[in-house]
């Protein structure tokens, strides 16, 4: 997921396909590497090219970059969140919950609630997250 993050913000889809052409050191270094600054965003989004360009035999696709601002506000909770909640019939996180997770539970939380083809994964990120106990 800190990968995906790291994605979304310099604009580039990495279809698994292409993730899973990586080495194990390449996924690590993609992890690992800086990318809070627009520097470090210019110097991760060049090193995705590369690897792509070198591993995988498919075009590099890209998406307009996001900041997901909302990840990191620990105050309030998106609207994303709120209405994926409902729409899944489970309780809200409370603002003290929502609070204690960290930036990167936050932004799985907003990712998940904002995808059309995986907030089947949101409920199940709650209980893992310990937002949610047991069956809803």
């Amino acid at each position: 997921m800190i990968a995906r993050q790291k994605l979304d913000l310099v604009g580039i889809k990495m279809t698994l396909r292409q993730w899973s052409r990586l080495l194990h050191e390449e996924r690590s270094r993609l992890v690992e590497a800086p990318c809070e600054t627009p520097q470090e965003q210019t110097t991760y989004r060049t090193l995705v090219e590369d690897l792509i360009d070198v591993r995988a035999d498919e075009p590099i696709s890209f998406l307009p970059p996001q900041t997901f601002e909302d990840w990191r506000e620990k105050n309030q909770m998106p609207e994303a969140v709120l209405s994926q909640a409902e729409a899944d019939g489970v309780p809200l996180p409370t603002p003290e919950q929502w609070a204690a997770l960290t930036p990167l539970q936050r932004f799985a939380l907003i990712k998940l609630a904002r995808s059309k083809h995986e907030n089947e994964n949101f409920v199940p990120a709650l209980k893992e997250f310990g937002v949610l106990q047991g069956e809803c």
